[in-house]
């Protein structure tokens, strides 16, 4: 754990989040700063801070879960597609340096303009009731 990383902070109960499901060293939260309704990290318990940093077998782990936990959110939340997000480095527009993989359900009409989505703070009442939908899903 990092003592500054506010992902370790989470991990460790200290710091509140809405979890979707954990298991095996790894932990799924609702992003509190979501794309789209239903927009889930995935990440390790264990602190990394880029993906060169995991050992092979750990992120064969990370993105084994991917594909279950995204199937659970586009149906939950009923999208009609999803994008599969990972940064590594400052650089590459990563805020929280703790390894983490974004999936971002995605709707039709959600970029007319073809541009991303603008990421908002959703509410506590719209995450919780996103999350219980998408655990019914994963069991």
């Amino acid at each position: 754990m990092s003592k500054s990383c506010i992902f370790c902070s989470i991990i460790d109960g200290q710091e509140p989040c809405v979890q979707i499901h954990r298991d095996n060293g790894f932990l799924v939260l609702m992003d509190k700063y979501p794309i789209n309704p239903g927009h889930a990290l995935v990440m390790p318990t264990k602190h990394y801070e880029t993906l060169l940093q995991m050992p092979p077998a750990e992120v064969g782990k990370l993105y084994s879960l991917v594909p279950a936990i995204a199937k659970a959110i586009i149906s939950a939340v009923k999208a009609d597609g999803f994008n599969v997000g990972q940064n590594n480095g400052i650089a590459a527009n990563q805020i929280v340096p703790h390894v983490h993989v974004h999936i971002v359900p995605r709707f039709h009409d959600d970029s007319p303009d073809g541009k991303w989505p603008s990421r908002r703070v959703a509410s506590q009442e719209d995450i919780l009731k996103i999350a219980q939908k998408i655990k019914e899903e994963i069991s």
